[in-house]
């Protein structure tokens, strides 16, 4: 739900109401420790050590009966943060609601209990049923000792926020019927990783999509990301949305990332630009296919490449020597373990780009009419990257190649150093350098709300040739590091692999991008290895879709 409705707030999630009819599943048991009782001895002594058994269930009773009841402050005196509990209990009823609450506890798993709601969401003559999952922890209270909820936001509803609220009310944008480039309906339900872009594509097109706004429970964020819908009391009217995503590609890369953690993928069409896929599989819910900014690893190189053929450096077939080390201004460069050092005649540009050697690139870098600034032009000038005007249609984030001295200025030719990227920058590049053209990728026609796309003045045909034949070796020449991963693909196929070293962890992101005829995708995934390991893959399972 859009912001600015007509609507009261909740604090921060549920809350309650009526009469605590609901809990009955524990035995509520008078005093056990805490209560302040004192004897003939004196004050009880302040417990210590992991709540028992016994002190969850109480504690937990004690917590879902007032909660149920719509004690506010009594329920949040059972946490250890009573004022941020109360805030957000108290609100939970008046903002959102939300009546009729029924809690039963499941099975406890030592201090943690899960645990099931059932309620009614009530608003301008509209009911509708509320029901949803959660869990709660017990802990000791580290001044009194006593058993206590561990507060959390998701303690009330699991996917609210620290900060966030629950409203109730008329949605400010109306209901979108996001469609692919073929007419498939696009959901979250059946598309989990594109929940956040669907989200983002209401809000900034609802309107415009010629829908009318329904009645909604919905998540409002603190961090000012599109609200969340959790429950609809009356249906709008949905607009229906034309994106440029293809439903097919989109399913193979949810399918893809699942398999490998913090992973993301991004496909597009090198012949126009259009985004046929976007997913996620992350701990949260950043799409960092679109807006992640970090090292890239070797996939630079093709910008690197581009760089060394544009400004005469050298050519593929020019001599490119990949010693077993590189000194550049007092710090060493070294090549990924096991790849054999070749200082020989034959030791040529191509030959270094799909074996990835590191030492091949930082060896030419220094050459003249090369500046600090070069590679940065290369990037904003040829690719379109780092100038922060893409218009995809959804937030992005359009990468970074800042000029560099010293040191990173060699480490940003290999992908590392100051540049950032994401998956979908790096599908853009793949799309120029097999096509020579610098096509801005986008998920919405620009057409709908007259958007300018950036432009670039993109490659040299004989530049991109180079390039593409360069991929072509990567995942098809014997040496190439691609080959593994794309093997067993048809048409005309290339790719480049990356590994991107991050400060702090001992395994590299994995990175792979490449392309299949008029398709182009790139993927990442956080500590994933070499870039076959994991990367690879899942751009291999994306393009063998498009075909």
């Amino acid at each position: 739900m859009p912001k600015g409705v007509k609507v009261a707030v909740i604090g921060g999630v549920f809350a309650v109401m009526v009469g605590g009819a609901g809990y009955g599943a524990y035995n509520i048991m008078s005093a056990l420790n805490g209560g302040g009782a004192t004897g003939a001895a004196g004050p009880a002594p302040v417990r210590s050590g992991p709540p028992s058994a016994e002190e969850v269930e109480e504690t937990t009773g004690k917590f879902f009966a007032a909660w149920e009841k719509g004690q506010a402050a009594q329920a949040a005196s059972y946490t250890n943060n009573d004022a941020a509990a109360e805030r957000v209990l108290t609100s939970y009823g008046e903002g959102a609601h939300i009546t009729g609450v029924k809690i039963t506890p499941g099975s406890a798993s030592g201090d943690t209990v899960p645990f099931s709601v059932k309620a009614k969401v009530s608003y301008g003559g509209k009911s509708k049923a509320l029901g949803y999952k959660s869990e709660l922890t017990v802990v000791r209270g580290l001044t009194t000792g006593k058993a206590l909820v561990d507060w959390e936001p998701t303690v009330i509803h699991p996917e609210l926020k620290r900060d966030d609220t629950l409203v109730t009310g008329e949605a400010a944008s109306p209901p979108i019927e996001a469609v692919d480039r073929n007419g498939t309906v696009l959901t979250k339900e059946k598309y989990p990783s594109l929940g956040p872009v669907l989200d983002t594509l209401r809000e900034k097109y609802g309107d415009k999509a010629g829908g009318e706004a329904g009645v909604e429970l919905a998540i409002r964020h603190a961090d000012e990301s599109p609200d969340t819908s959790l429950l609809t009391l009356a249906k709008g009217k949905a607009g229906k949305l034309e994106t440029t995503l293809s439903a097919s590609v989109q399913a193979a890369a949810e399918q893809a990332v699942k398999k490998y953690a913090q992973s993301s993928v991004v496909a597009l069409k090198p012949s126009t630009g259009e985004v046929l896929a976007v997913a996620n599989h992350r701990d949260d819910a950043f799409n960092a296919a679109f807006e992640g900014r970090v090292a890239p690893g070797s996939t630079m190189k093709i910008i690197t490449a581009a760089m060394l053929i544009d400004n005469g450096v050298t050519t593929m077939n020019g001599p490119a020597p990949c010693p077993p080390t590189a000194i550049w201004q007092s710090q060493t460069f070294k090549n990924l373990t096991g790849l054999e050092p070749d200082e020989s005649a034959s030791a040529t540009l191509a030959s270094g780009f799909m074996r990835s050697c590191n030492t091949a690139f930082i060896k030419l870098v220094d050459e003249d009419p090369l500046t600090d600034a070069s590679l940065t032009a290369e990037a904003e000038e040829r690719f379109g990257l780092g100038r922060g005007d893409w218009k995809t249609g959804i937030t992005s984030f359009d990468g970074s190649v800042p000029a560099a001295t010293g040191p990173d200025r060699a480490a940003n030719a290999i992908g590392q150093g100051q540049v950032q990227m994401n998956p979908l920058n790096m599908a853009s590049v793949t799309a120029t350098a097999i096509t020579g053209d610098f096509r801005q990728p986008y998920l919405v026609s620009p057409e709908l709300d007259d958007r300018q796309l950036a432009t670039a003045k993109g490659l040299p045909s004989s530049t991109a040739a180079q390039l593409k034949q360069m991929m072509r070796l990567t995942a098809t020449a014997a040496q190439g590091t691609a080959v593994q991963a794309m093997s067993g693909l048809g048409g005309d196929i290339g790719a480049k692999t990356g590994s991107a070293e991050v400060d702090g962890k001992a395994t590299s992101d994995s990175w792979f991008t490449g392309f299949r005829d008029d398709v182009a995708a790139a993927a990442m995934s956080e500590q994933g290895g070499h870039g076959g390991d994991a990367a690879g893959p899942i751009v291999a399972a994306v393009l063998r879709a498009s075909g």
